[in-house]
């Protein structure tokens, strides 16, 4: 069998489970195709870029288990898990990933609501009489 990479991305509150092996190019999310799943294009565009920073969009194919968060969560922890899956697969791939800055994880995430406030940050409108 050929050698397959897993890996773990994280976003928000998405976590996607990376299976990656050598193939001809076939991404799947949740077993459906990814264009079908994330349909707007700027989130196919960031499920593609560490393949394409790379030059290797046709050489692997990627089966993406996806879970909790919002489809940007979602496409953005893809991201991050392929990312780490090449670098796993080939260290000499780590330069060029890192220069177009796929390999960290966004560490923002929502702020929690505080008492006495409407949201997180918004206050009630102030009376002064």
């Amino acid at each position: 069998m050929e050698k397959q990479k897993n890996a773990v991305g994280r976003r928000k509150e998405a976590v996607t489970r990376i299976f990656l092996q050598k193939g001809s190019g076939n991404i799947t999310v949740n077993d459906k195709n990814y264009k079908e799943y994330f349909s707007l294009q700027y989130l196919q565009n960031q499920v593609e870029l560490p393949l394409k920073t790379i030059q290797s969009l046709d050489k692997f194919d990627v089966k993406i288990n996806a879970s909790g968060g919002g489809m940007k969560g979602q496409a953005e922890a893809a991201k991050l898990g392929i990312a780490r899956a090449l670098v796993e697969l080939n260290p000499e791939f780590r330069p060029a990933l890192k220069a177009v800055g796929v390999l960290k994880r966004d560490p923002r995430s929502v702020e929690r609501k505080k008492f006495g406030h409407k949201k997180a940050r918004k206050s009630f409108q102030f009376s002064k009489r």
